[in-house]
């Protein structure tokens, strides 16, 4: 038998735990300057500040990924009472929870962007969309009530008064947790509920009443099913007035006299992914709320919202595929394999120059969506955030699974953060719609609103003549259009919609990027995505679209 050897002593043990061939962390880079795709068209859009390069710093800090690991690690807990019995409903969340959400609020992610044009700020969408996208890749489980916020304020401007008490502080630049009086709060957050057990997506089956309590007021009762971010301060929800039907509603947590609004916290949803964030179910008894818009015409009130926040996923899904991108890139740059750097060898550079394509596309088409806007392209933004929402939210988590990959087996260890990822990646997917959902509003778009087809076509139309596969895919398009009005084919929903978002991606690629990204886009992607990732055609200089789609410092 081996003799004992005290704890600590390495006296004659074997050097088998030296550390080589591993890539450093990824910690200390730009993720905004970094981004040449993403920097080059924000300020392409004139939409560049000194907060949005200043947030791109802090995103890549070791601090800042530490706060989106510790969030995640910790998750939000419910507290339904006191120790004395009184209910309390409210949920406890990490510090670090809310030193992410300060820097978002701080950063005007959240609703600053309704207020904030000006010579200093002349597409403060653009730019709020490029913070999000940027500050994604930190944690996206807080960007729920920085998104619902951002999105609510549309709505909200159906109901002047509402607008005149609420708005001041959804649009700061303050994040005040805890619940107390809106006034007594020099920030807000706003959040929604519209889904129902016996709904779902189908809200118009909603069961939650409402009844005129009199002097502007109602007194809401019934339940909601998805109730996200519920320490947030006001929420949008929706529910039945009898005789004139689903009617929006602002339902505050505290009113105004300070005192708590019934707002029961059932149970957080226990979730795939989104893990710092806290949904819950809800139950409303006597609840007061002030109707928001037109009695009767609540959906049309909240799709006000519904499209912002939509907006937001596909910003979302962009962020997040960039951050596996850029894990996936970084890993084999400092990764040797088989006799060479893992990024030198052709085919796994086919694989990160497919992916990075891939995550340009996105935050291109991302950013042409907040531009919109920005200047009022109402009918264009309309049909093209449905159809962008569809197609990016579904090609996300096949990024992401590709780029966990690369890392091999250190890809599916939690400290990489790729798993944390990889479970978070269909969440945009589903909320504010899932796939089907989102094919059939294209649809609905389509049919209603043939202005907003018109406007969507004469965007891919501008890169006309440039790309003879991108003039195919067009004219393919156009007739799919024409079929679909004559026959209203819903089971083609989704080919329609996919086939929508990526011409308007070959589009803006072929304008703005280099030609090495929009070539091999147009050749893999517009006659049909390809099964795989790292099918590129022979020739495409892989390793310039890499170097490209590599983080810097």
């Amino acid at each position: 038998m081996a003799p004992h050897r005290p704890e600590g002593d390495t006296e004659g043990v074997p050097a088998t735990h030296e550390v080589t061939n591993q890539p450093p962390p990824l910690v200390d880079h730009d993720v905004y300057a970094g981004d040449l795709a993403l920097a080059g068209a924000v300020r392409r859009l004139g939409a560049e500040t000194a907060g949005l390069r200043e947030l791109g710093r802090l995103a890549g800090t070791e601090a800042a990924q530490r706060w989106g690991t510790e969030a995640n690690a910790s998750p939000p807990v419910l507290r339904t009472h006191d120790r004395y019995g009184h209910r309390l409903d409210e949920v406890e969340f990490h510090p670090s929870w809310h030193r992410l959400l300060t820097e978002a609020v701080g950063h005007g992610l959240a609703g600053t962007p309704w207020i904030a044009a000006g010579p200093s700020a002349p597409m403060p969408h653009t730019t709020r969309a490029a913070g999000l996208l940027v500050w994604t890749q930190v944690e996206a489980g807080h960007g729920c009530p920085v998104s619902m916020t951002y999105s609510a304020i549309p709505a909200l401007r159906a109901a002047p008064d509402l607008v005149t008490a609420y708005e001041p502080g959804l649009t700061a630049t303050a994040y005040e947790p805890g619940l107390r009086p809106p006034a007594a709060k020099a920030g807000l957050l706003a959040g929604m509920g519209m889904t129902e057990k016996q709904g779902g997506s189908d809200v118009r089956a909603n069961t939650t009443r409402a009844v005129d309590a009199g002097a502007g007021t109602w007194r809401l009762t019934g339940h909601k099913w998805f109730c996200s971010a519920p320490m947030c301060d006001l929420f949008l929800v929706l529910a039945q007035v009898a005789g004139s039907g689903l009617t929006c509603f602002l339902v505050p947590r505290v009113l105004p006299d300070g005192t708590r609004n019934p707002f029961r916290l059932q149970r957080l949803k226990d979730k795939l992914g989104n893990r710092s964030n806290a949904s819950s179910e809800v139950e409303f008894e006597d609840t007061v709320g002030w109707a928001v818009g037109q009695v009767g015409r609540g959906l049309r009130t909240i799709l006000e919202m519904v499209r912002m926040t939509r907006l937001d996923c596909v910003l979302g899904s962009a962020g997040l595929m960039r951050a596996a991108v850029a894990q996936a890139v970084h890993h084999t740059t400092h990764r040797s394999a088989f006799g060479g750097l893992l990024r030198d060898k052709p085919l796994m550079a086919a694989v990160l120059a497919d992916l990075a394509i891939e995550s340009e596309a996105a935050t291109m088409l991302g950013l042409r969506l907040a531009e919109a806007v920005d200047t009022g392209e109402d009918d264009f933004g309309r049909l093209a955030t449905a159809a962008a929402k569809f197609w990016v939210c579904k090609r996300a988590p096949a990024v992401v699974g590709e780029a966990l990959e690369c890392l091999g087996g250190n890809g599916y260890v939690e400290e990489s953060g790729l798993p944390r990822l990889l479970r978070e990646v269909p969440l945009n997917s589903i909320w504010e719609g899932a796939g089907n959902v989102m094919a059939l509003d294209v649809l609905r778009a389509l049919a209603r609103e043939p202005t907003g087809a018109e406007a969507v076509l004469a965007e891919i139309d501008a890169a006309a003549g440039a790309d003879a596969r991108l003039d195919a895919a067009t004219k393919r398009l156009q007739a799919d259009l024409h079929d679909l009005a004559s026959t209203g084919d819903e089971s083609r929903g989704r080919q329609v919609a996919a086939a929508l978002a990526l011409a308007l991606q070959g589009s803006l690629l072929v304008r703005h990027s280099p030609a090495e990204v929009a070539d091999a886009f147009c050749a893999t992607r517009l006659d049909g995505p390809p099964a795989v990732f790292g099918t590129l055609p022979r020739g495409t200089p892989a390793a310039a679209v890499v170097a490209r789609a590599a983080p810097t410092r």
